[in-house]
């Protein structure tokens, strides 16, 4: 596509302005190639034809589709020119108020002059983590960058800034030192990062000073390196400060000060602590009243100074180190006042009498003799002598002036020195982050600006490092000396470097992306870098020239013009001969060669030096010490200078300021090579520091030297706009064909239309992932898209108004045919018309009427008569159906009433056993002491027990030892007849072989008899010596016998002495087993008697009906008790046959010991030792006979001692029925009482109202008489039917009073006289009706005392029972353990209180099985929610229940411990924190429940009432466990915030649910090829909907409460709501209509969701209001006053600040919508200035929790209902 073809109708270039730079016309007609003339129609409507060269056409350059202006990223506009960059830039700035912009690697920041928000730590996190280009431009973006790569790629970064003096260097330099402070959470407590922000009062009061430009300008380079450990968190500070301007001091421009701390020590002179400095005004010193301007506009020196003196003082800076920086600094202002006068022949002198010389010298502590000489004189140091030279005025007040820049320039290194100490934190350094901040400067003319550049270079290898370099400007201004020289230099350096790292990426994004990597034209200033710093270059040529004592700058000019002239880039002006011009990468610059020699010098006598070394003020002194010069070895790369540097020989010839700054840049080269650098472009919007004011000559200016446009350039060469495939499909699948968009391979589809629609194939690369355009292309395709849309919205228009227009027609010819009809109707009518017909037709409708009528008379008595039938059988119906359900209710209420009553009396019989188990276990606790002295007497059981198995034991190990004996016997036995079997093999071997010889020989005796001879004989002689070895042997083993057989017999007498000792032990036994059968029998007999008695007893006491029972219980147990007597002989008669085996079994065989086999004449015992074992047995079973006996006495004396409690109970009952006749009898005499007063007192009408009352006490008397009755026994029935029969009588003998009272009221005058007399007689029946109180109130004492000691009687019985029933299972345990093991009884079926016992041992396994090993997803599924906490708070119970103290504390603190361990070792198990949120709120809520606390008490049952905790408060416990839950909670809360926040903005913002609508604006942006950029997880609005649901499943599975989970659910949507909010903040391109769709669409999928799970209680959908009202007003109109007036309204949930922010950020996605104006919003913000107590920040605190409540929810479930899974391993605990 040839750009030529794109000069169309409709497009629209830019044509250069003298105003704007820049300004837009319309192209009226297309343009052809040979026309001389473009038609233009400009934006205020004027049209303007530019002439155009038809030979080689120069047309104006294109603006780029509305769609990219505005663009993130320079480089994705699809025009790069200087009008587009231009232009892009104001409409971020000044309509979008957005101040950053990237340029490719570049980050351009306009300075706002206004405070904006969007630096909060908000803003911070914001950006933390996310890549670069994910997020709108801004510095914690590129500071996010560096921090990134540094800890991932451990490699130095560097951040290099540049700009002019106020484009917001210095406040660029804070904020990233802040952001590293914020990302890198600083793990020190010492706060480094708050003392470096601190120090700024000091560092700025020392160095920065006002220009024309910048009231607080940095005069100096400041490089903080901040240390980080091994997780890259801030341990430390150290501050390095190079580039001082060292000339201001001396020197300022007009309209500027020195530095401010000279101010301010001036305006602080009146002070006592100033008044030895004799300090004047500032307009009075020389060096600070040269500039002219002494005060700064808003700015208080006083104030200011107070500042400085407090941060000294916060940063450890004593007073005397004040007290000596302040001397020095009033020495240097009273040294500039010194006056050096002219002497005349090339001479001067200082006055001897000059006042401010002696102040000097006084503060310095110097001669004055000997500074006013030196500074006139100079030492000069020849071969054979030395010559002292006066010098003239001039180089007088030159070395005045170099030596108050001097020491200014330790004195500012000295504090520096004190702020590092301060800020150095011991321990090792793992990296450092190094933040360099290099001032800009000024444009003015003949003003020396510059000083050295001492980059200070650290010896020690570092790690990491980040440089956030803030680096010289072009400079170009009318008169331009050694200072612009050396920046302009500096900045081809960097320039040069900053062209090879673009490059180095590009190349890097074409090798990834598999395109073939091109080399592009562009600009190399090595030649430029060549000219100035070569050998015989510009530099070197200067050092030369000022080795010359005479050398002058003439001199050194005609050098540059005879050496260099060949050179192109070298210049001599033709109107000057003091010049000479340089052609830079920016602009040609033309440099004044006066005062370069002077400058390069900067000379300081070495004699001033001295003077001052000698001081006697030790803090200058130390200035100016000699220090050993030490070798600087750098590590990295290696730079070779392009010239040999020169050496001094002495301190006459030192270096140059030349070759210190080629020094010190060449380190700094080094340094930036060998880190990964990031810039940042400064752009100073216009000089008047007006806010969001745009000057495009301004900006244009600081653009074309800054290099942002050299950026624009090489990018444009290449491929600068870079889509991916699928934002390609989305937004350009219009120009598609059918077949093309059904094709499934979206790349290939993108490939086939870019084919078909861009010829050229160069114009165009096909990458991996992306496609990459040339400049144009993009806009040729929105061109053609434009006109598909327009095309398609001509044909939409063409047959819209074709169908309004055909339906216009159709309607009019409609109603023009039915206007025909009528009129032809009327005519027709008037024609045919007549009388007859009239008369006829006036007929016919009189009989139509009749007829009419006729019929529906029929009709309506046929539906009259069906509605009436139908209306019978409805109300038959219905009433039948009414009369059924009442039936069906009746019956119901029966039901429940009998229902209700089985309910009742279970629930009351269920309650009694509950009482009386209590009562059980509060009484076994009273009896553990009776308990524990017979444990003590069993225990004497035990041990004549244990020393009977003790001697056993000794003589069975005698018994072994024998057998041991006899074994060796038998084993030597054995081994003497092996032997005997070996000789004899040996014998039949040997006579075999004699055999064999034999028979050979004898097949050879003819030959060899004589040998035969010999070998017999000698055969003979062999054999019999073998039969004497067998012999021999065998009366060996004779004799061995013979000795075992005599020690078996010794042993066998010391065995049968044992056995007849254990035969009188067991006759012992025997006798003994014999006396406890006389005692059991005699207990028989007590028992049958004690059973007589207590049948006598039932019959008297009938409060007691239970005590046959027990009595038969007891009778019932002894048998059982005598059955397992019987047993328990039977079993030690087994045992005892055991211990026999173990006594005997290692001698005799066990066919011997149970007389199975005849043959045992060879053993050793016969029957008879078996009858003496058996012996034993008795005697062992006489032992236990004993012990029975004893226990059954013992069960005897309790049984007495119970039948004396009966008779006592016995005597109270007695006395008891005497007590209820005493007031029976006493109620008697109440009546006959109250009968005498009644008749003596009948006339009396008070006495109505007495007796009533005193009947009415009397009715309260009998009825409480009446229900303690009640509560005693049957017995007391018929007293009480006794006493109500008397109530009825009183009753009817008090109705017989009333009645007599109403008779003689009528003589009530008469008996006036009396009631004085009847006054008296009341009184006395007061008191004796206090009497009958005092009575009655001793009688209900005594009932109640009667009562309670009936109940104690009870509880004893009961006591006792349950003590025979211990001592017999204490029995029964002694006898199971004789046993190894024993089947267990069948458990007879109880209630159970709910409570789980364990023993303190048991504490660890509880705490181990329950919590520490409890996984979810393991056992804990099948069991009911909440089931861990029930079972811990079932032990607690039982600890309460035995008030033990200890106990219940070790329990509640290790369940504290180990619950805190397992949520600390799993911090991010979102299952198992929910399980144990649920639990612990769990546990809490059983404690409140169970507390006894009034205000938990209210919704329990009455069985949860009687199960509280009855000693101890853990209120405290509580308290421990609900701070325990809160921090889980937060935990809880803190995983799934980890877990939902990825899936947030790619599926609530960057997802597009409504299909059709493209909300998504291809961006273009380039990102960093040395980014990492992981293929994650696609997430839509479904993965949020989706992980939210595995939220609410997993706490309903753990049974967590409804509150709880609202809770959670509503953090979760503030989450959603806060992080999509504030992602809309931050990226421009999620801000246009469609988009604002999208996200009410999502918003609405979660208000779904929330519906499903019936979460609408929670007001999570409250928090999704800012987000959703921020999506109404992407959506809404924003054009009319009505529309902000709708906004202002409806946003309340918006600040003003949010609002402007998205109405700045609007972006439209196509040409037919409209950007938002800014008259609109400034009419906006003028109705939102009323708004109150609105916040001025941006972001919302996504970090902000909500304070969570734990509200008590009583459970309903049962404890003693529980059952403990086997699955839980928890059988070591007892349910209670």
């Amino acid at each position: 596509m040839a750009l030529l073809e794109l000069y169309t109708e409709y497009n629209r270039v830019w044509i250069p302005d003298a105003e704007h730079v820049w300004k837009s016309a319309e192209i009226m007609r297309d343009f052809n190639l040979g026309e001389n003339v473009l038609e233009l129609l400009l934006e205020d409507g004027t049209e303007h034809h530019l002439p155009v060269d038809p030979s080689k056409p120069q047309l104006p350059p294109l603006r780029n589709p509305d769609i990219l202006v505005g663009e993130n990223d320079l480089t994705a506009l699809s025009y790069l020119h200087e009008p587009a960059v231009l232009h892009n830039l104001k409409v971020r700035f000044a309509e979008s108020r957005i101040i950053y912009t990237y340029c490719g690697i570049i980050l351009v920041a306009v300075n706002p002059y206004k405070q904006l928000h969007v630096y909060g730590d908000a803003i911070i996190h914001a950006y933390s983590g996310q890549n670069m280009g994910d997020m709108d431009p801004h510095i914690f973006a590129v500071a996010e960058e560096a921090y990134k790569q540094m800890a991932r790629n451990q490699k130095n970064q560097s951040i290099i800034v540049s700009g002019e003096s106020g484009a917001g260097k210095t406040v660029s330099a804070r904020y990233a030192m802040r952001y590293f402070a914020v990302v890198s959470k600083s793990g020190s407590k010492t706060h480094v990062e708050d003392k470096v922000l601190a120090s700024n009062p000091i560092t700025e009061a020392i160095g920065n000073a006002k220009t024309t430009r910048n009231d607080n300008s940095s005069r100096f380079g400041k490089y903080t390196e901040i240390s980080f450990d091994k997780r890259y968190r801030i341990i430390g500070a150290n501050m390095r400060t190079y580039l001082l301007e060292k000339s201001r001091v001396v020197f300022q421009a007009d309209n500027e000060r020195n530095y401010h701390i000279f101010y301010q020590m001036c305006s602080c002179a009146h002070l006592p602590e100033f008044k030895n400095l004799r300090l004047l005004s500032a307009d009075k010193f020389r060096y600070t009243c040269i500039g002219g301007d002494i005060s700064i506009e808003g700015v208080d020196d006083k104030k200011d100074m107070e500042e400085t003196r407090k941060t000294f003082s916060l940063l450890g800076l004593k007073e005397d180190f004040q007290s000596d920086v302040f001397k020095v600094l009033a020495a240097i202002l009273h040294l500039g006042n010194v006056k050096i006068r002219n002497s005349g022949d090339g001479k001067s002198s200082v006055p001897p009498g000059d006042p401010h010389l002696a102040v000097l010298c006084e503060l310095l502590s110097v001669s004055a003799e000997e500074l006013a000489r030196w500074l006139c004189h100079r030492r000069i140091v020849l071969v054979a002598e030395t010559v002292v030279k006066p010098v003239p005025e001039e180089r007088a007040v030159n070395a005045r002036d170099a030596l108050a820049k001097q020491i200014y320039a330790h004195l500012f290194d000295c504090i520096i020195k004190r702020i590092n100490t301060v800020l150095q934190v011991p321990g090792k350094q793992h990296a450092f982050i190094g933040v360099l901040d290099i001032y800009g400067y000024c444009r003015y003319s003949n003003v020396f600006l510059f000083s050295c550049l001492m980059f200070l270079v650290s010896n020690e290898a570092i790690c990491d490092v980040i440089l956030v370099s803030f680096v010289l400007r072009f400079e170009t201004f009318d008169i331009n000396s050694f200072e612009q020289f050396c920046i302009n230099y500096a900045n081809e350096k960097l320039q040069q470097q900053f062209n090879l790292h673009v490059f180095k990426l590009e190349q890097e994004e074409y090798m990834k992306e598999d395109i073939p990597w091109t080399l592009i034209d562009f600009y190399d200033n090595q030649p430029v870098i060549d000219l100035i710093e070569a050998k015989m270059g510009i530099l070197d040529l200067l050092d030369e020239e000022c080795l010359f004592p005479q050398g002058t700058d003439q001199s050194w000019l005609q050098k540059l013009f005879n050496y260099l002239d060949a050179n192109p880039l070298f210049e001599k002006p033709r109107l000057s001969n003091e010049a000479f011009v340089i052609q830079h990468f920016a602009d040609k610059v033309e440099y004044q060669c006066t005062g370069f020699l002077e400058k390069n010098r900067d000379a300081l006598y070495e004699e001033l030096v001295d003077i001052l070394r000698v001081s006697k003020f030790p803090f200058l002194a130390n200035f100016f010490r000699e220090e050993k010069q030490s070798s600087v070895t750098t590590k990295g790369v290696k730079v070779r200078p392009a010239r040999p540097g020169v050496k001094p020989t002495n301190k006459q010839l030192r270096t140059s300021v030349g070759d210190k700054f080629c020094s010190s840049l060449s380190l700094l080269m080094v340094t930036l090579n060998a880190t990964t650098p990031h810039y940042v472009r400064c752009i100073k919007p216009n000089d008047e520091k007006l806010p969001f004011e745009y000057d495009s000559r301004r900006v244009v200016q600081q653009l074309r030297a800054c290099g942002v446009l050299e950026t624009i350039r090489i990018s444009a060469q290449s491929y600068p706009s870079r889509w991916t495939y699928n934002e390609f499909y989305g937004r350009y699948s219009i120009l598609m064909s059918h077949q093309e968009a059904d094709l499934n391979d979206k790349k290939q589809t993108c490939k086939n239309v870019l084919q078909r629609l861009i010829q050229d194939p160069n114009q165009y690369k096909f990458g991996r992932t992306k496609i990459f355009f040339r400049a144009g292309q993009v806009a040729f395709l929105e061109k053609l898209r434009l006109d598909r849309l327009r095309g398609a919205c001509v044909t939409i228009q063409k047959h819209v108004r074709g169908w309004s227009r055909r339906r216009k027609y159709l309607r009019m010819r409609e109603a023009a045919i039915i206007i025909q009809q009528y009129i032809r109707g009327i005519r027709t009518i008037r024609k045919t018309v007549t009388a007859a017909t009239l008369k006829q037709g006036w007929a016919t409708m009189v009989i139509q009427r009749y007829w009419r009528g006729y019929r529906m008379k029929q009709i309506f008595k046929i539906v009259r008569l069906a509605s009436i039938t139908i209306q019978a059988f409805t109300r038959g119906w219905m009433v039948r159906k009414r009369y059924k359900k009442m039936v069906k209710e009746q019956k119901a209420l029966i039901l429940q009433k009998y229902a209700r009553a089985w309910l009742a009396r279970r629930r009351f019989q269920t309650t009694r056993r509950l009482v009386l188990n209590v009562q059980l276990s509060f009484r076994v606790q009273k009896l553990r002491k009776k308990v524990e002295e017979q444990n003590k007497e069993n225990r004497g059981l035990l041990e004549r027990l244990t020393g009977l198995a003790n001697s056993h034991s000794h003589t069975v190990d005698r018994l072994q030892g024998l057998e041991t004996q006899l074994e060796k016997s038998t084993s030597q036995k054995a081994s003497v007849e092996a032997r005997e079997k070996k000789a004899k093999e040996d014998a039949r071997l040997t006579t075999a072989q004699l055999q064999k010889e034999i028979d050979a020989l004898n097949l050879e005796k003819q030959n060899l008899e004589s040998r035969f001879e010999a070998s017999t004989k000698e055969a003979k002689e062999s054999f019999d010596l073998i039969q004497r070895t067998l012999l021999e042997d065998k009366q060996h083993e004779t004799r061995f016998r013979k000795i075992a057989e005599n020690n078996t017999a010794i042993q066998r007498q010391d065995h049968e002495k044992e056995v007849e000792t254990l035969k009188e032990e067991i006759k012992r036994l025997k006798e003994e087993r014999v006396s406890l059968q006389r005692k059991i029998e005699e207990g028989v007999q007590v028992n049958s008697d004690l059973q007589e008695q207590v049948i006598q007893l039932t019959k008297h006491v009938k409060v007691i009906p239970e005590l046959r029972r027990d009595l038969n219980n007891v009778q019932s147990q002894r048998n059982n008790m005598d059955r397992k007597m019987k047993q328990q002989s039977e079993q030690a008669r087994a045992k005892m046959n055991d211990i026999t085996r173990q006594l005997l079994g290692g001698v005799v065989e066990e066919e011997v010991l149970l007389g199975l086999t005849p043959d045992d004449s060879e053993k050793i015992y016969e029957v008879e030792d078996l009858l003496v074992a058996f012996d034993g047995l008795q005697k062992a079973i006489r032992i236990i006979e004993n012990r029975q006996k004893e226990q059954r006495e013992s069960y005897e004396t309790q049984v007495e001692g119970l039948k004396m409690k009966v008779d006592h109970h016995q005597n109270e009952n007695s006395k008891l029925q005497n007590l209820f006749h005493e007031k029976s009898n006493l109620n008697e005499n109440i009546c006959k009482e109250v009968s005498r007063l009644s008749s003596e007192n009948s006339v009396i009408p008070e006495l109505k109202l007495q007796a009533s009352e005193l009947q009415r006490q009397k009715r309260e008397l009998e009825a409480h008489v009446e229900v303690q009755g009640r509560e005693l026994a049957e017995k007391t029935e018929e007293v009480t039917n006794i006493l109500q029969k008397k109530i009825k009588e009183e009753s009817s003998q008090r109705r017989h009073f009333e009645e007599k009272a109403e008779e003689l009221e009528e003589l009530k005058t008469e008996l006036q006289s009396r009631v004085e007399e009847l006054e008296d007689e009341n009184a006395h029946l007061k008191r004796q009706m206090f009497m009958e109180s005092e009575a009655k109130n001793k009688l209900r004492q005594e009932t109640s005392r009667l009562t309670s000691d009936n109940m104690d009687f009870e509880e004893q019985l009961d006591q006792k029972d349950r003590i025979i029933k211990k001592l017999q299972n204490h029995i029964k345990s002694l006898e199971t353990s004789q046993k190894a093991k024993q089947t267990p009884e069948p458990s007879i079926p109880k209630d159970y209180l709910g409570m789980l016992e364990y023993t303190r041992e048991d504490e660890s396994r509880l705490v181990q099985n329950i919590i520490l090993d409890l996984k979810p997803k393991g056992v804990v599924v099948n069991v009911i929610p909440g089931l861990p906490a029930y079972i811990l708070f079932m032990c607690i119970r039982h600890a309460d229940y035995l008030n033990d103290d200890d106990k219940l504390k070790s329990l509640m603190t290790v369940i504290i411990g180990a619950v805190k361990k397992v949520i600390t070792s799993h911090q991010r198990d979102f299952e198992l924190l929910s399980f144990w949120l649920s639990n612990t709120y769990q546990l809490l809520n059983c404690l409140k429940q169970y507390s006894g606390e009034e205000e938990f008490l209210k919704q329990n049952t009455p069985r949860q009432n009687k199960n509280c905790l009855q000693n101890f408060d853990l209120s405290e416990h509580r308290q421990i466990l609900s701070d325990l839950a809160i921090q889980i909670y937060h935990q809880f809360v803190s995983v799934m915030e980890r877990t939902l926040t990825p899936a947030i903005v790619p599926g609530l913002l960057e997802h597009e649910s409504l299909q059709g609508i493209s909300s998504m604006k291809p961006t273009g942006f380039r990102k960093r090829s040395n980014s990492i950029y992981e293929d994650s997880q696609t997430h839509t609005v479904s993965s949020i909907l989706q992980q939210l649901s595995v939220f609410h499943s997993t706490m309903s599975q753990h049974g967590m409460e409804q509150g709880l989970i609202n809770q959670a659910v509503k953090q979760m949507f503030f989450l959603v709501g806060a992080t999509a909010f504030n992602n809309i903040m931050l990226r421009k391109d999620m801000c246009s209509c469609r988009k604002g769709m999208q996200i009410r669409c999502n918003i609405s999928y979660l208000e779904e969701w929330l519906k499903e799970k019936q979460l609408q209680s929670s007001n999570a959908i409250n928090t999704l209001r800012p987000l959703s009202q921020a999506a109404w007003l992407l959506q809404v109109n924003k054009s009319t006053d009505d529309d902000a007036k709708e906004i202002t309204e409806k946003c309340t949930e918006l600040n003003p600040v949010q609002i402007v922010k998205i109405l700045n950020s609007y972006t439209p996605i196509d040409d037919f919508e409209k950007r938002v104006t800014s008259s609109f919003v400034r009419k906006v913000q003028s109705l939102l200035q009323d708004r109150e107590g609105s916040s001025s920040q941006m972001m919302l605190d996504s970090d902000y929790h909500f304070q969570v409540t734990f509200p008590f929810c009583p459970s309903s479930q049962a404890l003693e209902l529980l059952q403990v899974p086997s699955s839980l391993h928890l059988g070591f605990l007892t349910r209670v």
